[in-house]
Parts: structure tokens; C-alpha cells; sequence
């Protein structure tokens, strides 16, 4: 009998890599991947744990796998187990729990489980000194654009969060394992590549090496037309490695820049590695050395001592930086991390009061930025079609272009003009 396995994933790019890791592990071994959990034999959780909000829609989603399909087998793997292993409680209802560490050891797993029928709770600590996990993704379900983890760990330690203690310590994909994937996945038809990892910026810093020969690394790779980086920290992004950046072609001039607070007494209390003068220079350094670049961020309001003047500051701070899009969240308090043990924690309400207002302004200067783009002649990577038939897809900067044109098929390149900019898509046509 095949069984029919399927997973759910939450969190960031690297988790969705991962998650793909262990479906090609599954189907390998006789496994049949299927979308709906009711008719599943097999239910992997693969979780995240950034949030207490991330970690309560895993048990959210545990519990209705449960009550929904009896009979399944629940594994729950990712940050939630290896961070709070100490924790059994947030394994109710798991007949599985898998470490980041284990991940590799899932078909094994499995078969020990089907065979004793006894829970099964795999979560080794991360050692130091460990090397990069070996993995290598050949598909996912995009069919033209291919995330490929180079980075795991971070050595940060901001006072907020929770990751170092879920993912270890710094370790990087050597460079020829990544020209090795790369080809890959171009020979699979991929013509994006998106670069992610834990903390990006501190890839190959264990083998002197930067960010900059991974991305010069993928983009020697025949058959692929695009490199990109996901999520950044701005630490190690010089201007001597954004200036050999700028200089790639295929390097796509899109940097998720995160930034957390634009205030610096707040960032000095999150024990980041900058402060606004740093990102300041970082952020003019981008946008003097590439054309049209687009900068997107992540920025956390209601941190621990925040008062009204500092949140005052974080807004003007971020409203100065133009962004295209910006994620906004309020601060989520984890045990375990030094910020939990501070004073001064914001009520919930005023939170997402701040939340509230500084979402309100960075829709404004995303407007601000997708207005700029029209009258811009770019290339567009078509990537679907919607029941309309308008095709989408995405500018090198990552603006999200909507065409009407029957003469395109998805994963062509097409150069295009664009003639008008809504909330968070451009209108564009294609120049012939």
C-alpha cells in the first residue's frame, strides 16, 4: 500500500526548503504527496517558532489534524521542538517530534513509528563546531523560481529572539555544492534562483568567504536568468560587496533589508549589530550603486521599553527610508530570551495601536514607491495566469506586474513598459 503523506509549513523561506527536502526524501522511498490532510496518511508539521503567534497556529493546526483525521500520523518537526524541547506539553497530540537536526532522518523515523507504534521524540542540541547539513532540492511546485538554502544558524544573539537556540551557530553551503544545485535546478527549468538562509549576510564567514560568491557563483550557471537574495541582515552588506553586486547582470537589485526599529536606542536594547546611521549608509549605498533597486524590511513596534518619543523616531526613521513594503508586527515576548526577562514590556493594546499606525504609513510610501515605477522599462519573468487571463509576474526589483497580452506563456522573459501602479501591483504592456 502507498501511503500518502502531505505537509503543512509555516514560517520563512528556509522552512519552505526544507519542507521540500523531505518530500523528495518521501517520494524517493515510495511516498505519495497529496494536499488535503483528511486523506493523508501521514501529516508533517514543520513549524515556526519566530512567534508566540507562530507557535499557536502549529498547535492550531496539530489539533484540527487530530480531530479531523484520527488516524493519521503526526509528525511536527522545525524550530518549535528544538527550541523548547523541555516542553512536552507543545508535543500534545505528535506521534513524531523531530528536531532540526533530524530532519534528514524522516523515512527512518517513520518506518520505527509504523513498526512499535510508540511516540517518538528525536531532538538533538545543535553542537558547536557542527558543519552544513547536506541537502540539495532538485523541484518545487513554482515553476520558475527555486529557493536554495546556502546558510544555517545565527551567532546574534538579539535579545528578542528565540532562533539561535532552534537553529545553532553559523554554517554555510560550500560553493561548490551550491554550483553543483544551481545546475540542477536550471537543468530542471528553474530560471530564478532565490539564495536564503537563517542570517544571509554571515554566509561563509567560517571559510572566508561573503555573500557575494554565492550570488557570483549561481549566476556562472548557464540556463539561469535571475539570482536573488531573500531576507538580509545589514550586517557585512559593504559597500565593496554591494559595489561587486551591482556588477553581476543576473543579480536582481532586491534587497529585504531587515531593520526591526529606526530608533537606536531601541536597537542598542535588541542588541542589533547597527544602529540608523549604519542603515542609513547602507541604504544610499544600494541605491547609488544599482538602477531601480527596490528596498523592502521588516520592523517590529511595542519592544520592550519603547516609549512614545522612540516610536516616534522608528516611524520617521522608516518613512525617511522609502520602502517599498515593510512588514510591520508588534513585539511577541519568548521565554528563554533576554528580552522576556527586561522591564518595561508594552501593553498588548498600545502594541497594536502602533502597529496600526506605522502599517499606515508604510502602505504610504509603498504607494510613493510603486507610483515610481511607472514609466520604467523592465523585464518581467511571467509566472502565472488568473482566471482573467492576466498574466503576473516580477520585475528584477520584485514589483508584481499584471499584463494582459495573449501572446505570453508562463516562464518567458518579456520586456515590458509600465503605464500604471496601483496599492501593490504595476500595470504593464509589453514593448515589441
Amino acid at each position: 500500500m502507498i501511503l500518502k503523506f502531505t505537509i503543512m509549513t509555516f514560517g520563512c523561506k528556509v522552512n519552505q526548503y526544507e519542507s521540500q527536502i523531505m518530500t523528495e526524501l518521501l517520494c524517493e522511498n515510495g511516498y505519495e504527496k497529496i494536499h488535503d490532510h483528511k486523506g493523508a496518511d501521514i501529516c508533517i508539521v514543520n513549524s515556526c517558532t519566530v512567534t508566540a503567534t507562530g507557535d499557536s497556529k502549529c498547535r492550531k493546526a496539530i489539533h484540527r489534524v487530530r480531530r479531523e483525521n484520527p488516524d493519521c500520523i503526526i509528525v511536527l518537526c522545525g524550530c518549535m521542538p528544538q527550541a523548547f524541547a523541555d516542553k512536552p506539553e507543545l508535543f500534545d497530540g505528535c506521534d513524531i517530534v523531530m528536531g532540526n537536526t533530524a530532519r534528514r532522518d524522516i523515512v527512518s523515523v517513520l518506518d520505527e513509528y509504523r513498526r512499535d507504534k510508540k511516540q517518538i521524540i528525536r531532538i538533538a542540541p545543535h553542537k558547536k563546531g557542527e558543519s552544513f547539513e547536506p541537502m540539495q532540492v532538485h523541484d518545487f511546485s513554482e515553476r520558475t523560481r527555486a529557493f536554495m538554502k546556502i546558510q544555517d544558524g545565527c551567532n546574534r544573539f538579539c535579545t528578542y529572539c528565540i532562533i539561535p537556540y532552534a537553529r545553532g551557530r553559523v554554517r554555510s553551503k560550500p560553493l561548490d555544492i551550491i554550483a553543483k544545485e544551481a545546475q540542477d535546478l536550471a537543468l530542471n527549468g528553474y530560471r530564478e534562483i532565490v539564495l536564503v538562509g537563517i542570517n544571509l549576510s554571515a554566509f561563509g564567514e567560517e571559510f572566508d568567504a561573503d555573500i557575494y560568491d554565492a550570488v557570483s557563483t549561481v549566476c556562472a550557471i548557464d540556463g539561469v536568468d535571475r539570482v536573488r537574495l531573500g531576507s538580509i541582515e545589514p550586517e557585512r552588506m559593504t559597500e565593496d560587496i554591494l559595489r561587486k553586486l551591482s556588477m553581476l547582470p543576473k543579480f536582481c537589485p532586491h534587497f529585504h533589508l531587515s531593520l526591526q526599529s529606526g530608533c537606536d536606542a531601541t536597537l542598542k536594547r535588541m542588541r542589533r549589530h547597527y544602529d540608523t546611521a549604519e542603515y542609513r549608509r547602507i541604504v544610499g549605498n544600494i541605491r547609488s550603486l544599482f538602477d531601480n533597486p527596490s528596498i523592502t524590511t521588516d520592523v517590529m513596534v511595542g519592544f520592550v521599553g519603547e516609549s512614545e518619543e522612540e516610536f516616534a523616531q522608528s516611524l520617521s526613521f522608516c518613512y525617511e527610508m522609502g520602502f517599498a513594503k515593510t512588514h510591520v508586527f508588534p513585539y511577541s515576548r519568548r521565554k528563554g530570551t533576554v528580552a522576556d526577562r527586561m522591564d518595561g514590556h508594552i501593553d498588548e493594546h498600545l502594541k497594536h495601536e502602533r502597529a496600526d499606525v506605522m502599517i499606515a504609513h508604510m502602505l504610504d510610501a509603498q504607494k510613493r514607491f510603486m507610483q515610481s515605477q511607472i514609466g520604467k522599462r523592465c523585464s518581467v519573468l511571467i509566472e502565472a495566469i488568473d482566471k482573467d487571463g492576466v498574466y503576473e509576474g516580477y520585475t528584477p526589483n520584485y514589483t508584481r506586474v499584471r499584463i494582459r497580452d495573449d501572446s505570453l506563456i508562463s516562464g518567458q522573459s518579456v520586456d515590458v513598459l509600465i503605464t500604471e501602479a496601483y496599492d501593490d501591483y504595476c500595470v504593464a504592456e509589453v514593448v515589441r
